[in-house]
């Protein structure tokens, strides 16, 4: 092979602008040599006439291509690392505020149950109140008719010693009625509407059937017996279709009533009923009365 024959390059292509710096300058170290070797040799040396053609390093602008697409490709990995950070703190962001979502929604579930419970135990609470005083009310009347029985029993005995003496009562109860008396009653009576029921009550403020009875009475100048009983067997029996302001109404038998309230007129009486109405005024209809009787 002739000694000016180019020598292909077996190298790979370059990749790099720092291997192609290295290259080059590792080319201009021989070269340097050879031109130093050359000027050293002997003096009646033969002149060279032969050359040998180095291999091309290639262009410095190839190099320069590369280092940029270097650095642009380092510009994409680093925007590219960027974008995976702010997803990666967007998915926690998200995540924690669904997770302070779904503890508020657990707490307001717990606090709407906490209330719901609440209304419910109150409830049960009133219910039973309410229970208790009706209750108490039936138990109150059971006593009442128990010890209406117990005296209508005992008195039963001796009505035949009493009859004479309880007739000439009666009467005497009707004729110190003064004139006008019914009135009297009849406004007293409304008076009181709204006032409170207590057993065993006499006013000013609270009072039971026969206490209202009893004082209303009185403001006519007329004493009545305290047990509601008692105060139906006084005066005369008179009909429900036949009555007038100031008769008193009953409720049970005449020697045995449990109830008793005052006829003031156009239908309506007025009675301490119980301890949820108070004293209220009301028609027949609304709890028509077994009897009634009169003493003015």
């Amino acid at each position: 092979m002739s000694h000016t024959a180019h020598i292909p390059s077996h190298r790979k292509p370059r990749r790099s602008a720092s291997k192609l710096a290295l290259r080059a300058g590792v080319a201009g170290g021989v070269l340097g040599t050879i031109a130093v070797a050359g000027a050293a040799g002997p003096a009646n040396a033969e002149p060279v006439t032969e050359t040998i053609e180095m291999p091309t390093l290639g262009s410095l602008e190839t190099g320069s291509g590369l280092a940029s697409a270097v650095a642009a490709s380092a510009e994409a990995s680093q925007q590219e690392a960027l974008d995976q950070s702010l997803q990666t703190q967007e998915n926690l962001a998200l995540q924690k505020a669904a997770k302070e979502a779904k503890k508020a929604r657990a707490e307001a579930d717990r606090k709407a149950a906490a209330e719901k419970a609440e209304k419910a135990r109150l409830k049960a609470e009133a219910k039973a109140e309410q229970e208790r005083k009706e209750a108490q009310e039936r138990a109150s009347r059971t006593s009442e008719r128990t010890q209406l029985t117990s005296t209508s029993a005992s008195g039963n005995s001796s009505d035949s010693g009493s009859s004479s003496g309880s007739s000439a009562g009666s009467n005497e109860s009707q004729t110190q009625a003064p004139s006008g008396s019914a009135a009297a009653i009849v406004a007293f009576a409304r008076a009181q509407v709204g006032d409170s029921y207590v057993t065993g009550g006499t006013g000013p403020n609270s009072w039971d059937c026969s206490g209202l009875v009893q004082a209303a009475y009185r403001e006519a100048g007329i004493d009545l017996p305290r047990i509601s009983y008692e105060q139906s067997s006084m005066g005369t029996s008179v009909s429900l279709d036949n009555l007038q302001p100031g008769d008193i109404l009953y409720w049970g038998s005449r020697s045995g009533s449990y109830h008793v309230a005052i006829y003031v007129g156009g239908g309506n009486y007025v009675g301490a009923q119980n301890s949820s109405t108070g004293v209220v005024e009301r028609s027949l209809d609304w709890d028509m009365p077994s009897g009634a009787v009169r003493l003015l």
